[in-house]
């Protein structure tokens, strides 16, 4: 169990700073880590030497990350410098594949690898979850880095249906499958064997019933080889035969019942209960756990997310509770969200507030009243950490004040015209159960009374009842005059709650604790709750987010 005064840590930040500063030696029980990558591209692409203009599908902020350009020259010479078998291989593989977007994505894993290395305890074990097009050069990676001797499974994981691949413009087999490629630190690791259920044609060789209810079939009990294997000779129920079993064992099983002589003079049986069988134990090829397809109520609309049924084969097999769960490139949050309904301590790393925001809602509604404490370390607690964050990248920054009012992104920002929305929050009437939003804006730089005008126009361009803007800068008389003509929206169920059409909130008041005036019922429509998740179980999940047309 977690030890007293420990808090779980979700930390905003790159991976790399995060492991090399936070993260102590040896400190960690199991990684599991899915880091971006465009499993979409073709092949050709990928290898093509281009100067990185398109990004990858899955999480924009990487577009500088796996492109060659200074970045990668930069950790590929310092890795260089380090010297030993990872330089040497890195080496050769720029060699062999150029300057590219593969190469630039071994170049910026391999010290992060390494450092997920250092602070594994000598028990612990890796997953790194990764798709056919990378994989090989990641497990060269982890032979550098771990020793090929530590290598355990590539365990293939049945991601979708069949499918035709042919919009990729090549002539292939369907690709259907993830890799994970799992290491150990060492020899002395943790690993318990998971098992899955029989198949029906199995279960029906138990057709036979106790009168206790107890369903069994009968197993053969002679000792295949005879004399040459070692198997005893004696009589039983008067057969003689070479046994599985020592005479003082098979008169245990006889007095227990165990052994079952159909008629006269048959060969005697053992009876086997299905009741104290395990199940199939897994192998390296999982093809019965469904992936989140578009129906899936655990969906949250992250592009990469996995199932939580997958992260709970992982945990379960490499980890005890209260063990130490890393996820370095922990996305929506799944690996976290199955370490603590699994009792186990987790740290949770992602670059994007996005991801931060929406792991802080998935925790506290799944887990609410039963959540283990944890801390947020990276983001913006006061004011002078907001400027200086809209200062280094104004999406971040919009994602994080989002995160303060419980908003859901409007777009994913794509180039082009964002139309004066940058959030939704959503509700429904009790009375009439219609579904209303509130439209949100973030304003990073200088404000304005027009921009109060512009909003308005947004809200009602977008049928929403209510419009905020939050702002870095204090709002302007004329902006509060501006917003006060906007009038008070009723909400039908609350006729005596009269809120503001068009609100202005600082961040400064946000940090401070303040929130927009909204129906009772906004946030948890938005972030909808999933059922509660009782540790120790598998929770019946729900989905966070809603689609909205």
């Amino acid at each position: 169990m977690a030890s007293p005064g420990w808090k779980n840590k979700l930390f905003f930040g790159d991976n790399l700073t995060v492991l090399r500063e936070e993260i102590d030696p040896e400190s960690v029980d199991l990684v599991y880590l899915d880091p971006p990558f465009n499993s979409n591209a073709s092949y050709n692409v990928l290898f093509a030497e281009k100067s990185g203009e398109k990004s990858s599908a899955q999480i924009r902020v990487f577009d500088d990350t796996w492109h060659w350009g200074i970045e990668a020259e930069v950790s590929f010479r310092e890795t260089m410098q380090s010297g030993g078998k990872l330089a040497d291989l890195l080496h050769a593989m720029r060699g062999f594949l150029g300057q590219n977007d593969m190469m630039a994505y071994l170049v910026m894993m391999a010290p992060r690898l390494r450092e997920l290395h250092r602070v594994l305890k000598p028990t612990g074990s890796i997953y790194l979850h990764c798709d056919p097009t990378a994989s090989h050069y990641l497990k060269l990676l982890m032979d550098a880095i771990f020793g090929a001797r530590h290598y355990i499974n590539e365990i293939t994981w049945k991601r979708t249906t069949a499918h035709n691949d042919a919009k990729q413009g090549r002539k292939a087999f369907g690709n259907v499958a993830d890799i994970l490629l799992l290491y150990a630190k060492s020899s002395d690791y943790i690993f318990h064997f998971q098992h899955g259920e029989y198949s029906s044609r199995y279960l029906k060789k138990y057709r036979n019933t106790d009168p206790d209810g107890r369903q069994y079939r009968l197993d053969n009990l002679t000792g295949p080889g005879g004399a040459a294997k070692g198997n005893p000779a004696y009589e039983l129920m008067g057969v003689t035969r070479y046994w599985r079993y020592s005479k003082t064992k098979m008169d245990d099983l006889l007095a227990q019942g165990r052994i079952v002589q159909t008629r006269p003079g048959s060969v005697p049986q053992y009876k086997r209960y299905l009741d104290e069988m395990l199940g199939v134990p897994v192998q390296n090829i999982w093809d019965n756990i469904s992936p989140i397809n578009s129906q899936a109520q655990e969906r949250l609309g992250y592009p990469t997310q996995k199932p939580e049924a997958l992260l709970e084969r992982v945990v379960k097999t490499s980890s005890n509770e209260g063990d130490v769960i890393l996820d370095a490139f922990c996305g929506c949050g799944t690996a976290i969200s199955v370490a603590e309904r699994l009792e186990r301590r987790w740290i949770g790393i992602d670059v994007t507030h996005l991801a931060i925001a929406l792991i802080r809602h998935r925790l506290r509604f799944a887990f609410r009243g039963q959540l283990s404490p944890y801390e947020v370390k990276g983001t913006p607690t006061d004011l002078a950490g907001a400027v200086a964050l809209a200062k280094l990248d104004r999406y971040q920054f919009e994602w994080w004040a989002l995160g303060l009012v419980d908003a859901r992104p409007a777009h994913d920002k794509k180039k082009g015209a964002d139309k004066g929305i940058d959030g939704h929050i959503y509700f429904i009437s009790d009375l009439t159960g219609e579904l209303r939003k509130a439209v949100v804006q973030v304003k990073s730089g200088h404000v304005m009374r027009s921009m109060i005008g512009d909003l308005n126009h947004a809200r009602q361009r977008e049928r929403a009842e209510i419009a905020i803007l939050l702002t870095l800068e204090k709002p302007t008389a004329p902006m509060k005059q501006e917003a006060a003509t906007a009038g008070i929206y009723q909400p039908p169920e609350q006729a005596s709650h009269k809120i503001p059409r068009v609100q202005i909130l600082t961040i400064e008041e946000l940090l401070s604790g303040k929130r927009p005036e909204l129906p009772r019922l906004a946030q948890f429509d938005t972030f909808r709750k999933p059922p509660r998740a009782e540790k120790g179980t598998r929770p019946e999940q729900g989905e966070l987010f809603r689609k909205r047309g």
